[in-house]
């Protein structure tokens, strides 16, 4: 399974436009290109930082969508102010307790690792991890994806709440603590974000 991450830096004051958007017509156009299975948004209202991901069968099927993709892309940047910023990953585990929902909330982790290592950090998340990050408190999903040409990496966590993600957050940062530690990774980033568009439908990988 793969994924194309795009980042648009938005106008907080766009925001709610281009979540109805996103929703309303890049969902339904996604959904007549060969290979895709899903589509999430999430979206931080304080900073304006928007990352909608598409979800697709393979690599191939991806790569197939980019001219189709490109237009819809654009029009959900112009909406919502900001340059698209695009990555292709690899979905490495996708775990899931129960389906999130619009409104739920998302900690993201954004990592670095030599290529040779990608997969053992993979391993690390999925065996080590992936069950803490299980027992915490309203848990409702996990994934973990690569690029195999850059060396990233981004782990997401999702909450039921904001109220959850708020009371996991000390426990989340030992795990990946950790974690990193035991791979020899570097951690870029860690941002929180509402889960604004909920239909990103990767089955589940551990």
């Amino acid at each position: 399974m793969h994924a194309r991450s795009t980042t648009i830096q938005a106008q907080p004051a766009s925001i709610d436009a281009g979540i109805a958007h996103v929703r309303d017509e890049v969902l339904p156009a996604l959904k007549q290109l060969d290979g895709f299975i899903g589509l999430s948004m999430m979206v931080d209202r304080e900073s304006g930082r928007c990352i909608a991901t598409s979800a697709w069968q393979s690599e191939d099927a991806m790569r197939a969508s980019a001219d189709q993709v490109q237009p819809v892309r654009n029009r959900a940047a112009e909406i919502l102010g900001g340059s698209p910023e695009v990555a292709e990953w690899e979905i490495t585990v996708m775990h899931r307790d129960h389906p999130t929902h619009e409104g739920a909330y998302v900690r993201s982790a954004w990592l670095q690792m030599d290529l040779a290592g990608l997969d053992g950090l993979s391993e690390i998340y999925k065996m080590n991890a992936l069950p803490q990050i299980e027992q915490l408190d309203c848990f409702c999903s996990a994934s973990f994806m690569v690029n195999r040409e850059t060396g990233a990496a981004v782990s997401s966590a999702c909450f039921e709440s904001r109220a959850a993600l708020d009371a996991s957050r000390e426990q989340a940062n030992q795990i990946r603590t950790a974690g990193t530690q035991q791979a020899k990774a570097t951690v870029l980033e860690v941002r929180e974000f509402e889960l604004a568009v909920a239909h990103l439908r990767v089955p589940e990988m551990v």
